[in-house]
């Protein structure tokens, strides 16, 4: 009785779709060996420093929603942190850079950030009181956030000329900063240097040579504070845009077990006011451009810092505070779960997106607090996709977007597919490459190949193991509400993904289908299919 109301409500939710063009498709999926493994609390998002009056086109979308001034008691805020468990939490963003910390000697006046011409990104310094410390830390506790904070790195500089800072960092604001974060007992997950001021820089920049040197004072610094811990902070660096001279250069003159997480932005969609942004986020060919980002990461680290690790630090999608009705709309979340999927792919321990709640990409409107479509998407990647990513061979058009890790906590795997079409429906057959034996990136599979279209008839998709788990696999399909891409309510098979009436998180119920039954997914929709008992080694 439950498949058959499962199966009715894929159908209730569908009709729109079933008259459009369908396309068979098969999947290999190989569960033998981990292509890439992720942290645990991949999932992050951040919170910046911005003030109310941080305006972009005519639009002022920050509110309330900075580290100074965020409303900590909002119940919505605490129990959208709270459904992650652990939530990683990011403190950084362009103004930190100009962050003076009131504590110790500081010598320079404290005031909070006022928009000032002359000044960096058009704002003056501003100042993080300890008492605002003190109940930012007494939050993250209670909501189990892991905390990374972003310090200021040109604290001490001088500018050279237009966009381009030299000197030494001056540590002493930030030494204090951290000794007294000690004092407290205040958890930090990891401390994180600078942010956008490798490379070309965005605002202000430094050089790769400098910026090592301090660096490795730095980490004494956290050595020195962090003496008698078992389990030291991590230290991030640069949190700006990849460019592999200036990376490279940065891990050889730090050397060993300085940095230990290489830190990077991705802003690949344009501007907030650009008017293709839909257009950028559902062709498949713009996307896929940023995984020669996430490659060359890859190979610099192993090259010239191999015991470093990568990190997405930022990454809104659309620069200047996103696009208003797309970064805050179920279209967003194609590239959101698209960019989530490759990174993995490339051994990305952590994606930080921005923001958690600010301007218009925020994963909570900054008004109400009341989560935006790409909350439940990240929340779903939370509870579902665990540290194991897996191969995934394909013969779909590149509208079809498919990504695998083993299931989060359980036995089995996951499947994340992202259909960008508008007019496919695809019908997939889900196989095991241990059943084949054959390597996913056999260039015999593609469409229309006569291997790929006998496997189709012959190959069982479970593994050679007996199953006493049950026959069904469970499935997550997301829709806009009404079929609108810039829709602010996400479905969830079928309905809406809203609050409680008590402000707190519902819980995200699959459908439970039997395994051998027709998988499709509907144009221009996003589907978890989680198989729990898929024959899979890799997944342990």
């Amino acid at each position: 009785m439950g498949i058959c109301v499962a199966l009715f409500g894929i159908l209730t939710y569908l009709p729109a779709f079933l008259s459009q063009e369908a396309s068979e498709t098969t999947l290999i999926i190989n569960g033998t060996t981990p292509i890439a493994t992720t942290d645990a609390n991949y999932v992050c998002a951040t919170i910046d420093w911005w003030p109310h009056d941080k305006c972009n086109y005519n639009n002022c979308p920050w509110g309330y929603s900075s580290v100074i001034n965020m409303d900590l008691s909002h119940p919505f805020l605490a129990n959208a942190i709270q459904a992650f468990e652990h939530l990683r939490i990011r403190i950084g963003g362009s103004l930190q850079d100009q962050v003076l910390y009131d504590v110790g000697s500081v010598k320079a006046q404290c005031h909070p950030f006022q928009k000032m011409e002359e000044g960096l990104f058009g704002f003056s310094k501003g100042c993080l009181h300890m008492s605002r410390w003190d109940e930012l830390n007494k939050f993250f506790s209670k909501t189990g956030a892991i905390v990374t904070f972003g310090l200021n790195a040109l604290h001490g500089r001088h500018k050279i000329r237009k966009g381009v800072w030299g000197g030494s960092w001056d540590s002493s604001n930030a030494h204090e900063f951290i000794q007294y974060t000690v004092s407290k007992g205040y958890a930090i997950d990891s401390w994180e240097f600078g942010n956008e001021l490798s490379g070309s820089g965005v605002g202000a920049s430094v050089d790769a040579n400098q910026y090592g040197k301090d660096l490795i004072n730095l980490k004494g610094i956290l050595n020195n504070l962090y003496s008698k811990f078992r389990s030291k902070p991590l230290l991030l660096a640069p949190g700006g845009f990849y460019e592999e001279p200036w990376y490279s250069q940065l891990l050889r003159v730090s050397g060993p077990n300085v940095v230990n997480v290489m830190t990077h932005h991705i802003y690949n969609l344009g501007a907030g006011d650009d008017p293709n942004l839909v257009r950028r986020i559902l062709d498949p060919h713009h996307l896929s451009k940023e995984s020669k980002t996430f490659s060359s990461l890859e190979r610099t680290i192993k090259t010239h810092g191999p015991w470093a690790s990568a990190w997405v630090g930022e990454s809104g999608g659309a620069y200047n505070s996103g696009g208003h009705l797309v970064s805050d709309t179920f279209v967003n979340s194609f590239w959101y779960l698209d960019q989530l999927g490759m990174a993995a792919k490339y051994n990305t321990k952590v994606y930080c997106r921005q923001t958690l709640i600010g301007g218009n990409y925020g994963l909570l409107n900054t008004s109400t607090f009341v989560p935006n479509p790409d909350y439940y998407s990240a929340l779903l990647w939370h509870k579902l996709m665990g540290e194991t990513v897996l191969a995934v061979g394909s013969d779909a058009s590149p509208y079809l977007r498919s990504y695998a890790h083993c299931t989060k906590g359980r036995a089995g795997l996951t499947l994340l597919l992202i259909n960008l079409s508008n007019s496919t429906n695809f019908i997939l057959n889900v196989r095991n490459s241990m059943t084949i034996n054959m390597n996913t990136d056999d260039k015999s599979l593609h469409k229309g190949s006569s291997f790929m279209n006998g496997l189709k008839r012959t190959v069982s998709w479970v593994g050679s193991t007996a199953s006493d788990r049950p026959l069904t696999r469970e499935e997550y399909h997301l829709t806009p509400k009404d079929g609108h891409l810039r829709s602010q309510t996400m479905f969830l098979n079928g309905r809406p993904l809203e609050l409680t009436g008590k402000g707190e998180i519902l819980n995200l119920q699959p459908l439970h289908v039997k395994v051998n039954s027709p998988l499709s997914v509907a144009p221009l929709s996003i589907a978890f299919i989680v198989f729990s008992n898929f024959d899979a080694p890799a997944c342990g």
